[in-house]
């Protein structure tokens, strides 16, 4: 069955619904349903006739939609039972497939709990290294100072000798 929403749903049991005792609508009538939405009504029409809950009778003619349709007994029963929205809840409030899809989850969870253990232990390790960086940083930026200080000292002190001469 194709994927509709609740809204969807409530269309189709809507149409159904507009079949009424002589148990068939007319083109007319259901382009009025439709507010002359013919390729709305059309889709609808097919997929109905799809799940063999009507049948269409009489020419097509210029148009996508037949002269007239007929709701057979399977879709009387069908919309009887609860129509498109009832299955659209049942969908809803169903477990995901219990074995198959379950099984999926579990292993695709697995997956990520290593992905995330994984890049738990790379961010630790470029943690450390950004310490280590920083703390090398620091070393150079204290030998860059000395090396100051010392060449201060030593052309101070070079300067001091070559003045008392």
């Amino acid at each position: 069955m194709v994927e509709l929403n609740e809204y969807e749903c409530e269309m189709l049991d809507a149409v159904l619904e507009a079949f009424g005792i002589p148990d068939s609508l007319t083109r007319q009538q259901l382009m009025e349903l439709f507010d002359q939405d013919e390729a709305t009504a059309f889709a609808l029409v097919q997929l109905l006739t799809r799940e063999g809950l009507i049948a269409e009778t009489g020419k097509h003619g210029d148009y996508d939609l037949p002269e007239k349709l007929v709701l057979k007994p399977k879709g009387d029963k069908f919309l009887k039972a609860g129509g498109f929205v009832r299955r659209y809840w049942q969908e809803q409030e169903r477990p995901v497939e219990v074995n198959g899809t379950l099984s999926k989850l579990q292993q695709q969870n697995m997956k990520l709990q290593n992905e995330k253990l994984t890049h738990q232990a790379q961010l630790i390790n470029l943690q450390n290294q950004i310490g280590r960086l920083k703390t090398l940083q620091y070393v150079w930026w204290g030998l860059i100072i000395f090396a100051i200080i010392i060449g201060y000292l030593m052309g101070h002190s070079a300067g001091a000798k070559a003045g008392h001469h």
